[in-house]
């Protein structure tokens, strides 16, 4: 057995010691800034390769060690690059189309726990109360610290109708929160629209797969079968993110001409530069696209490119931050590699990598009150005892609710978007 294990070793030893040999002479020689790998590394790797696989406590099988070694290399880049096996691999797959199984929230790594980058609409998450932000910090009763993200994620997903306690730190709570879930079918439709008034649009994308131009060009589309467009709400709270080229697509949508995005990374085809085609969906009229802390990656894209064409105006609060472009690519056994090959700019060249958009106008989540609504009221004529009733025959006493009283009340960010466009279309008419 110890005469197996030192072929074992000295084979991996080999090979590591081929493959320095061949970086060093094929990468590394076109690089004035990098060195070849000391081979005293390589040898330290396999010399605890060897320990392990002679002195730990338990036998590990070759694959798994040789796994973990590629996830802790991958791990310790940033949080966004790591090694996805088959089975993770095709879970990925799976989620760009649409469809996967679970909890419903976008995660990643902050500390050694997990952090909520946004809940996901209409999934038990969100139904959960799940906000951006949340640190997991237990699964069930297992601790996270330590975990990597693709293990977390593994113990979140699982079969539909089953249950898992989520134990978070959330920020204002003295106390972690333990919250239980019952995992689901995670369909998720990326584009959700409605008329929020005759004229007045409201377009969802709740994260970027890769139908979500073609679905967004429809939801306006039947928007404007409905009535013509004054202006539209474009919601992108709490979108994730997801596949770029929708991004690029949103993006020119309502963009005529000119840069959208561009990306730069150590290799020439990690370069590239996205460019508007003629059109705009909306055909000029006021544009205002909701952010906040959960808009991450392709929305803040979108958001960017909005923001530096002036093509339409920024509410909200400052989106996550993520400005960097993950390349997923196979390996040979069907695994892959999720790497972090590039970052991306917006039209002006700003980055927005741990740093975010800011919206151009600063709108925090509030809602009214019963006590704020009090404190609003005002009386007049038809208040006072005795007062004349009108001929007309019209009364505004017990007035139900309008839908802008209700949309206050709901959502108070989508309420003040809807007035802004409403100010810009008059202000439009008082200059013409």
């Amino acid at each position: 057995m110890l005469q197996n294990l030192r072929t074992s070793t000295w084979f991996l030893s080999g090979i590591l010691l081929g493959l320095s040999l061949a970086v060093g002479h094929s990468v590394y020689a076109l690089k004035d800034d990098e060195k070849q790998i000391p081979f005293e590394d390589l040898q330290a790797f396999t010399e605890v390769f060897s320990k392990v696989k002679s002195d730990y406590v338990e036998s590990v099988d070759d694959k798994k060690l040789i796994e973990d070694a590629i996830r802790g290399m991958l791990n310790g880049l940033d949080p966004h690059s790591a090694f996805l096996n088959t089975s993770e691999f095709s879970d990925l797959k799976i989620g760009t189309t649409g469809q996967f199984g679970g909890l419903g929230i976008e995660v990643g790594m902050e500390n050694g726990f997990v952090k909520v980058i946004s809940p996901i609409d209409d999934t038990p998450a969100s139904r959960a109360g799940i906000q951006a932000s949340d640190l997991i910090i237990k699964l069930d009763d297992k601790s996270v610290k330590g975990m990597t993200l693709n293990d977390a994620v593994k113990l979140m997903r699982g079969k539909p109708n089953t249950d898992i306690d989520l134990t978070i730190v959330r920020e204002g709570e003295a106390k972690p929160l333990v919250i239980k879930i019952t995992r689901e079918i995670i369909r998720v439709k990326s584009v959700k629209n409605r008329m929020l008034e005759p004229g007045y649009g409201y377009v969802r994308i709740t994260n970027f797969q890769s139908r979500t131009t073609t679905d967004l060009l429809k939801a306006i589309s039947d928007l404007q079968k409905q009535a013509q467009l004054k202006g539209m709400v474009l919601d992108l709270r709490n979108n994730p993110g997801g596949v770029l080229n929708d991004a690029v697509g949103v993006s020119d949508a309502f963009i005529n001409d000119g840069l959208i995005v561009y990306t730069e990374g150590r290799l020439d085809d990690s370069s590239h530069r996205y460019l508007a085609t003629p059109g705009d969906s909306l055909n000029g009229a006021p544009l205002v696209v909701l952010i906040n802390g959960g808009s991450a990656s392709a929305s803040e894209i979108v958001a960017g490119a909005v923001q530096d064409h002036k093509r339409g105006i920024i509410m909200g609060t400052k989106s996550f931050g993520k400005g960097s472009v993950q390349t997923i690519q196979e390996l040979r056994n069907g695994s892959a590699v999720k790497l972090t090959t590039a970052r991306y700019f917006t039209p002006k060249g700003r980055s927005i990598q741990a740093k975010g958009i800011e919206p151009d106008i600063q709108l925090s989540t509030v809602k009214l009150s019963e006590k704020d609504e009090k404190a609003r009221e005002t009386y007049s004529e038809s208040d006072l005892e005795g007062s004349l009733s009108n001929p007309n025959g019209d009364s505004d006493g017990n007035v139900k609710k309008s839908n802008g009283e209700e949309l206050a009340q709901s959502d108070f960010q989508l309420y003040e978007a809807l007035n802004l466009l409403k100010g810009l279309n008059i202000l439009s008419d008082m200059v013409q």
